[in-house]
């Protein structure tokens, strides 16, 4: 085993540490490595030790390269780094190129730069997109790729390969290292770096991780937790530090409130989410730091591994969805090698229980989830080709033997990479005639810009992240900046309305300018600032286990009793859903038959099957009404019942359902957004301002329109079809759960079942508006005019629609009340549900 130098020795010596073996390991390998260690095992020192020791000999220019998902990380490294560098007396710079980083201070780097760079794979597209890159990183000897899992699940994580595969020409022989504490399958990430040596570090003693015990049961649906609040805060108060991870934005704003309104001691207590203003979020970091808070409400903003030393307890409210995401935030807790996590669970309602333990036995089984990835998208590579042209002419062979070395890209053909060259130097086939597509040209055998003025506007549109488009929150009068809100929700605010940003209530005045100001208004009940992906699908992973749970009697001693009741309950009743069966259920409650399919694939799959069943109901005359879609169930609910699944599961009948339902779909229209934003063909960011949400969305529409109708096999369309079937819609999840159960249970019962019960309860409904909605409205205006003695002498659902029933138009003035036909009705006029456990 190498040794470190004397004096490296000495300082671990100094630390009272030893060096550990994973940390030693790092400094033997000769080429690139994948290092797989649990959150505080020194990953981070670890990644940088070999550069430390090869930087005390001098170096000129850049040598090492560090990489973060978030820009919150890089300036935690930079502090965390300043330390051994001083204290070892090396002669070098620590430096973060970010986007918080200042205009002089990044013009210097271009001709300057540190010998240690922290950045994110998005300023590292920038700075390798200048005609200086070669100058900037030839030099380059280190690549330090930290929190790998997290950028791998994403686009930014084929970017930063790409970016990669750049370095690696520019600087032949430089090495790279990947950081990890959450990785279900080393190898496949470590071919996503191209090759790399995998190193696994011990991985220390087990998390001390447990459901919350709480007074009140979880109740029977919701998604806040709000019920254990009271043991919350009796967590917060017995730990020295506590992070309260909630899955969603809004629903943290929600808890930071309902937190307060019971914090009777006056605890201080911050929140930190992606919405709210740099500032709000750097002084709770810097409190945090400091020891100065005893919990934070927080969302996927700190999951990732800022150190804070004082934190001693993570408490997870709401189901996890995902066993990795659950490991890395436990690892928040005890953020050392050799000191147990200690984690609380909170679930949000009595299925959400049911996954908690299943997500509990997974992190105690070491078994994590994910998905395997595809190949690399080829918006991404569309992106990467622009920029590359931006720094200087290229070679199109050597630029695709250059991305064939990335991992993401390593099947790429090469008629792809030439649609992909196409696209960026024409737009293709129906666009070619347009000059602002045109925008790359051969000259001498090497693709360049067109007009190098265009280099500005596509630097301008750098990245992979597709936000939702915002508008900032701003005190009126200029007071400061409280964070934002996105554009579709202050689209609904009228001046008056309350809504919640920053834990704070707050009063809606107007726009200005783009912002949107506010005065407080604490006395009001506020509406909710509504934040993108407010709905987490459940793993593939955590479904099964959840299913096989379910079906299992043998192991219902991990549930708490009343769960347990009520699963019994429904094995009496029903059927229990089971591995290699798909369960289904029709009943009639409240006047209307449902269906309830216990599908287990997550959120989108459901909702996306809900989408072609009732299409395929509406075919066959069932009268569909309106749906709804958990992560493990689909309710239907229609004027004739389901007495049957096989024909609505037909997978044949279901791929070709979906195409005809994307063809002019909105989800469609969004993903192709999404897809031309990225490939370049809208641009976001213009000089001298920020082009307004409806501005991109009404293009991105015309744009698809043509496309479809004159260039149908354009490239832009073949991405969208791929993004959206794997993801919006998740259409992979729905055969994948056909292909697990092949045996269909289809039970016809007399009332609603213990399962199904909950999911009457549940927000989110989708209406269906049909001929099972006009078949209602007939069958009321028959039954008005025979109550008035009258018989229909016209056509009836002319009839129902001059009464303006059913269609939200208003009835003549006969002194008649219009009812929905959809409106909650008592619910004595069906019959009683099922007796279940006590709701709390």
């Amino acid at each position: 085993m190498t040794s470190l130098p004397p004096a490296f020795e000495d300082w671990f010596a100094r630390q009272g540490w030893a060096p550990h073996p994973h940390q030693l390991a790092l400094l033997e390998t000769t080429g690139d490595s994948l290092l797989v260690a649990p959150t505080g095992g020194g990953k981070t020192l670890a990644g940088f030790l070999p550069s430390l020791v090869e930087l005390a000999g001098g170096h000129t220019g850049l040598h090492t390269l560090y990489v973060s998902p978030l820009k919150a990380l890089t300036a935690d490294i930079g502090r965390n780094l300043a330390r051994p560098v001083a204290e070892l007396g090396l002669p070098i710079r620590v430096e973060d190129r970010t986007g918080d980083t200042k205009s002089a201070a990044r013009a210097r780097q271009r001709t300057d730069p540190p010998q240690i760079l922290l950045t994110t794979p998005e300023s590292l597209a920038l700075m390798l997109s200048y005609p200086e890159a070669p100058k900037i990183f030839g030099s380059v000897r280190r690549v330090v790729l930290d929190e790998l899992h997290a950028l791998a699940e994403s686009k930014r994580g084929d970017q930063l390969m790409l970016g990669l595969a750049r370095l690696r020409t520019l600087s032949p022989g430089l090495r790279a290292t990947g950081l990890s504490a959450t990785v279900e399958d080393p190898a496949a990430l470590a071919r996503f770096m191209g090759g790399a040596e995998v190193i696994h570090a011990d991985p220390g003693p087990d998390p001390d991780i447990a459901m919350l015990p709480t007074a009140r049961p979880a109740p029977w649906a919701g998604g806040n937790g709000h019920y254990a609040v009271p043991e919350v805060l009796a967590a917060i108060r017995g730990a020295n530090t506590t992070i309260v991870f909630i899955n969603t934005r809004a629903q943290a704003e929600l808890y930071f409130q309902q937190l307060w309104a019971a914090n009777e001691d006056n605890l201080p207590i911050g929140l930190h989410h992606g919405s709210l203003s740099r500032e709000a979020r750097q002084k709770v970091e810097a409190a945090m730091a400091a020891g100065a808070l005893r919990a934070v409400v927080a969302t996927g903003s700190l999951d990732l591994g800022i150190d804070w030393g004082g934190v001693d307890l993570v408490i997870q409210v709401g189901a996890p969805k995902n066993v990795k995401r659950l490991v890395q935030r436990i690892g928040r807790a005890n953020h050392r090698y050799n000191a147990p996590s200690v984690a609380r669970i909170v679930p949000a309602n009595r299925f959400e229980v049911i996954e908690c333990i299943a997500a509990l036995e997974a992190v105690r089984a070491r078994d994590l989830d994910g998905d395997p990835r595809g190949p690399g998208p080829l918006d991404v590579l569309c992106q990467h080709i622009l920029l590359t042209a931006c720094a200087a002419p290229f070679d199109a062979d050597a630029l695709y033997a250059e991305v064939a070395g990335a991992g993401p890209y390593a099947t790429l053909t090469r008629a792809d990479f030439d649609d992909c060259l196409n696209f960026c130097a024409t737009g293709g086939y129906a666009l070619r005639a347009y000059d602002r597509w045109q925008r790359l040209v051969q000259r001498g055998g090497l693709w360049g810009l067109r007009d190098p003025r265009a280099a500005r506007d596509l630097r301008m549109n750098i990245g992979t992240i597709i936000d939702p488009e915002t508008l900032k929150v701003r005190w009126q009068r200029g007071k400061g900046l409280l964070g934002e809100i996105e554009e579709g929700f202050a689209a609904t605010l009228v001046p008056g309305d309350t809504f919640l940003i920053g834990g704070q209530t707050v009063r809606y005045e107007g726009l200005r300018e783009l912002s949107i100001e506010v005065t407080p208004n604490p006395h009001k009940e506020p509406r909710i600032a509504t934040f993108n992906g407010l709905k987490l699908a459940t793993s593939t992973e955590l479904s099964h286990r959840v299913l096989a749970l379910i079906g299992d009697p043998a192991r219902w001693s991990a549930l708490p009793p009343d769960t347990r009741d009520w699963l019994a309950l429904q094995a009496e009743q029903s059927a229990l859903p089971q591995p290699g069966t798909l369960l289904s259920e029709s009943f009639r409650y409240d006047g209307r038959w449902h269906f309830a399919l216990y599908g287990f694939a997550g959120r989108n799959a459901l909702q996306t099957l809900g989408l072609l069943m009732t299409r395929t109901m509406e075919l066959a005359g069932l009268g569909p009404l309106g749906f709804l879609a958990t992560d493990y169930a689909l309710l239907i609910w229609s004027v004739d019942p389901v007495t049957e699944t096989e024909t609505l599961l037909d997978r044949a009948a279901l791929r070709e359902g979906l195409g005809d339902w994307l063809g002019g779909n909105a989800v469609m229209k969004r993903t192709f957004r999404n897809v031309a934003i990225v490939a370049g063909l809208i641009q976001r960011n213009l000089p001298g301002g920020r082009r307004s949400g409806k501005q991109a969305t009404f293009s991105s529409d015309i744009l698809y329109d043509t496309l479809r109708r004159h260039d149908p096999d354009h490239l832009l369309l073949r991405i969208t079809a791929i993004e959206a079937g794997r993801g919006l819609v998740d259409f992979g999840r729905i055969e994948e759960m056909l292909d697990r159960s092949p045996r269909l249970d289809h039970r016809m019962l007399d009332r609603v079942s213990p399962l199904a019960a909950p999911l009457m309860l549940e927000m989110g409904r989708v209406r269906i508006d049909g001929q099972g909605r006009m078949r209602l409205a007939e069958a009321e205006a028959e039954a008005m005019m025979a109550d008035a003695g009258l018989t229909l002498s016209a056509d009836p659902a002319e009839a129902a629609r001059m009464a303006g029933i059913g269609d939200g138009v208003n009835r003549p003035a006969t002194g008649l009340k219009s009812r929905d036909p959809e409106a909650p009705r008592r619910p004595r006029r069906g019959p009683r549900p099922a007796t279940v456990p006590r709701a709390h």
